[in-house]
This record gives structure tokens, sequence and C-alpha cells, in this order.
């Protein structure tokens, strides 16, 4: 049995920028996220009988990697070369999807990191983003960038680099106390409602071409936020989530609604500096920087939530257990 652990995510700045479409016309794209310590699991067991058992939200009983539903274990049992005689096994400290906190890529890279060990296999972190991208965005087309993908596999808070023939991932080298400052003053909080994002950022990808100018903005504020968080500037930090969450909802028409806009101006009103949504946008998880004399204050405004408490976290994916026969 063989389980696999894949940190969810926090995207501070630069989402958006993180599409082809974008970064490799305009000089590159720009994205500040961070691991946290919420997770996807991957279970990997080799069967006696030639057959694939896959649990998930539903149960599969196939013969046949080509019959397999879930489209990111079919791709990923394709792309190691595991063919039967398995079950697997995902599970996630969230809810399975919508959520804007990652999932969907961590579970990839997760599904990835299982099936090579199970293979007897050793892989980078380059090695499992770069396999999760060709997974998601060139075999199966769904409209999302590589950020998700890059910060599940690499762990840790990074500033990653989108350029036409590679991405560069920078681990942003503050304390950890200044990580324990910032952890203190950021709070999250479910929505409770969950949606499709690929509605949401198969707009975005569409708009991209009209919304050059507000990507390059959004790319501008996560080297500011980036430089902000190296000098401690962290009220600064939050004024930049502000800035950014006003633009990016200018990238389509359905990343906020008046339901969010009511629950963001309750917060603002109450002492928080700024925030977002997090990923796609439409629901799923609110974050909010909020200096730490005011977070009592705004728990209380948004009392109807319920609050999500979570720590950053250093590791990328990894197997936390391994017992073969």
């Amino acid at each position: 049995m063989i389980i696999a652990q894949t940190p969810l995510r926090l995207s501070f700045l630069g989402g958006g920028t993180d599409f082809e479409d974008f970064y490799s016309v305009n000089g590159g794209g720009a994205v500040l996220s961070s691991a946290i310590d919420k997770f996807t699991f991957v279970i990997v067991k080799e069967r006696f009988d030639d057959m694939i058992y896959l649990n998930y939200s539903r149960k599969e009983i196939v013969s046949r990697v080509d019959d397999i539903e879930h489209e990111l274990i079919r791709e990923a049992m394709r792309m190691t070369g595991v063919e039967s005689s398995i079950e697997i096994t995902t599970m996630a400290d969230i809810p399975s999807e919508g959520t804007g906190l990652g999932s969907s890529s961590s579970i990839t890279v997760g599904l990835l990191q299982a099936l090579h060990t199970y293979r007897g296999n050793s892989v980078t972190a380059e090695d499992l983003a770069r396999q999760a991208c060709r997974i998601e965005i060139d075999i199966l087309g769904k409209p999302i960038g590589k950020q998700d993908q890059y910060i599940s596999a690499y762990g840790n808070m990074r500033f990653i680099s989108f350029f036409k023939d590679m991405v560069k991932t920078d681990r942003v080298g503050i304390s950890r106390e200044c990580k324990r400052k910032l952890n203190e003053n950021l709070l999250l909080f479910y929505t409770g409602r969950t949606r499709q994002s690929s509605g949401i950022l198969t707009e975005q990808k569409a708009n991209i071409g009209e919304r050059m100018d507000l990507l390059k903005e959004l790319t501008k504020l996560a080297f500011q936020a980036k430089q902000t968080l190296l000098s401690g500037a962290f009220n600064e930090f939050g004024e930049l989530l502000h800035e950014g969450w006003n633009l990016k909802k200018q990238l389509s028409s359905n990343i906020t609604n008046s339901d969010i806009d009511d629950i963001y101006r309750m917060a603002r009103k109450a002492g928080a500096i700024g925030g977002k949504i997090a990923g796609a946008g439409g629901g799923g998880f609110l974050l909010l920087y909020c200096p730490v004399a005011k977070r009592d204050n705004v728990r209380a405004s948004l009392g109807q939530l319920r609050e999500f408490p979570f720590h950053f976290h250093n590791d990328g994916s990894k197997v936390i257990f391994n017992y073969r026969n």
C-alpha cells in the first residue's frame, strides 16, 4: 500500500497570468502562492485479481484503463503505465470540487506521485508538475493555468514565473517568524457555495485577448506583493490583495456575485484590509487579510460563515506510507 499526501494551496496574486494565452505573448506571467496544511490523499493498493477498483465520490470497478470514467485517474494510469490489478482511493480535507484551493491539480499530482512510486520510479517535483500540466491542459483540454500543479508539487510559499518555454519556481525567503505573523493576519472562510470552475475559467480564457492590460497589472501586483512580504510590510500586502481582487473581478462575469460582494463589504467594514475569493471565484473559500486586533470583529461580522483555520506548509507532494509485500 502506498499513500501520497499533496498540499492544497492559497493563491494570493497573479492568478490568470499563468494561462499560456497570456504569458506566451507578453513575456511572462507571475503568481504568488503558498501550500497550506490541508491535503488530498491518494491510496494505491495492489489487488490479487486483474480488476481496477476506484473509490472517490463514487465507486468504479472496471477491467480496462480505457473504461475508467474518472478522467484524472485514467490519464495518470496511462501516463505511468499502470494497467490492472490495482485499487485507488482518493480523499481530501475539503469538499471534492469547486472550493478554489486547487484540489483537482493536487489530486492529479498526488496520483502521479503514488503511481510512480507503485511502479518503483523516482520522480522530481518538476516531473510531477510537468506531467500534471500535460494531463490537465494538453490531454484533457481543461481551461486552466499552471500554478496549481507547480505549487502542489513543490510546496512552500513560492513566486512562480511562467514563460513560453519554462516555469520558474522561487521560494519566497521570509523567516519562520514572519510567516507566523502573516499567517495570524489571514483568515479563511467557507462561503458554503461550491461551483464548477470550468465555466468561469472558460470565459476568463476567452477574454484574455481583451484583458491583456488587466493581466499585466496583476503580474505587477504579484511582484509588488513578493517585495512587501520580503520587507515585512504585511498591511501593504493586504492592500495589494484588495487591489488585485478589484482587478480580478473584471476578468470574467462570474467571478463574483451580489452575495460575495456583500460578504466582502461586511468584512472590510469590520476591519479587513483586503482579500479575495480563492481560485476561479464564484464561491468556495474567502481569504481575508485582517490585522490581529481586528480579527474578532471580522469573525463576528461573518458569523454565518464557517472559519477554516490553516497554516502555511513547507512540503510539496510526498509519499507518507510505502509498504510492499
